[in-house]
């Protein structure tokens, strides 16, 4: 059973080979990293790690049995007692409710781990997987995103109150 875990530097080449993997299944639903991550991944890496130590973000891969990542799900802008939510799974287990899953998963760590109230997420309305990922985990639609955030796309915001579902 693959297992949530908060990012560490052990997990950076497990990190660049998921990401490597899905960019193309990636690029189809939320827009392309581009080539400068790739080529610059190992200084990303560690800016997102002194992000996470500062508590301003919380990132977490989810992690297969055999130490591949099978996804990776991140809390970002924590202030407040509010987050956004941001997260993308490989493309061999989606449709398995494996996003769901971990989605919820986090939503529990939100609350238990980092103090948060409130989460947010944004998806594009093309998107179809990410917006049934988020109603099944507890989020509601509450307002159009700015396309500028969704990569040029139209979207919805969603949110969850996390108090209000254990």
């Amino acid at each position: 059973m693959p297992e949530l875990k908060q990012l560490h530097a052990g997990h950076a080449p497990a990190v660049l080979a998921f990401e490597l993997a899905n960019r193309t299944y990636f690029a189809a639903s939320v827009s392309d990293r581009g080539d400068e991550f790739f080529d610059q991944f190992a200084d990303r890496y560690s800016a997102l790690l002194a992000e996470q130590q500062a508590g301003i973000c919380a990132f977490y891969a989810l992690v297969s049995e055999d130490g591949s990542v099978l996804g990776r799900f991140n809390l970002y802008d924590c202030e407040d007692g509010t987050a956004v939510l941001g997260y993308r799974v490989a493309q061999i287990v989606a449709g398995r409710g494996v996003a769901t899953a971990a989605v919820r998963e986090l939503c529990r760590l939100a609350t238990a781990r980092h103090g948060l109230r409130t989460l947010r997420a944004a998806t594009a309305r093309a998107n179809a997987a990410s917006q049934k990922v988020l109603t099944k985990a507890g989020f509601v639609p509450v307002g159009p995103a700015d396309p500028a955030s969704l990569g040029g796309r139209p979207g919805t915001w969603y949110q969850r109150d996390l108090v209000l579902h254990p």
